[in-house]
């Protein structure tokens, strides 16, 4: 694994043997933040947007499993539940376990043409493409969030990256909104995001991945993609091995 960089500059350059990779790659694990989907209401500008883009790759032949976050449901009914008592984190990750699956079956019904008609919230329940070039994820149990379905489902189906969309552009040094002088990697190793994150899971917990997924991103050697989840041309740049903006860890 190469060592950590700064990125002063807007774009990173993964270098020949990656590219030629990505290029070769057809089928692509992404984690869509529920943020994007839902900041506060559902962002239907972008459902759009990403229902074009997804399409228009797949035409070209490749396949997707897209799983996708509580968002604004997620929190609300956690601090609502909050508000009334004292809510244990088991039951505030159930809250936002069913927040994901319904974002789930709102993207599943988006792409009804597309997706397999089941939702992908238990492991093992799907374990290949079939004849669908989508399947769309959400969250599975207690204690794994949807970062780190998305690095299990990588594992399982045997694919070397995952991409994980969110706010954040990067992973920064320190948290880029309070510190206007947070810096951002465009490349760093397992050991040193380690050393950023917090060391266990908590709802909520803001990390561009989480600490469980990290460790078992780094148990397997999987490469990840952090990058923003609005701009779909970076994410397109991602997808064809070209320059684009966002942090590998690896």
């Amino acid at each position: 694994m190469g060592s950590c960089s700064m990125a002063g500059e807007t774009s990173v350059t993964y270098g020949q043997e990656s590219a030629i990779l990505l290029l070769m790659q057809k089928d692509y694990i992404i984690a869509v933040g529920g943020s994007i989907i839902c900041p506060d209401k559902v962002n239907t500008e972008y459902l759009k947007a990403l229902h074009a883009f997804i399409r228009g790759e797949i035409r070209d032949g490749k396949r997707f499993i897209l799983v996708v976050g509580g968002g604004a449901p997620a929190r609300t009914f956690q601090k609502a539940a909050a508000e009334v008592v004292d809510v244990p984190d088991e039951d505030k990750d159930w809250l936002g376990i069913h927040a994901t699956r319904l974002n789930a079956h709102l993207l599943r019904t988006v792409f009804r043409e597309e997706a397999n008609p089941v939702i992908f919230e238990a492991r093992g329940k799907i374990t290949e493409f079939g004849s669908y070039p989508l399947i769309i994820g959400a969250g599975w149990r207690p204690g794994w969030s949807t970062d780190f379905v998305t690095v299990q489902i990588a594992v399982d189906f045997k694919n070397p990256q995952a991409i994980i969309l969110g706010k954040p552009e990067f992973v920064y040094d320190k948290d880029n909104q309070a510190f206007p002088d947070a810096k951002p990697y465009v490349k760093m190793t397992w050991e040193e995001y380690m050393k950023l994150v917090p060391a266990k899971w908590s709802p909520g917990i803001h990390a561009p991945v989480d600490p469980v997924a990290a460790k078992l991103a780094q148990k397997e050697k999987l490469r990840v993609i952090v990058a923003g989840g609005k701009d779909l041309q970076n994410v397109k740049d991602i997808l064809d091995g070209k320059d684009f903006r966002g942090t590998t860890i690896e």
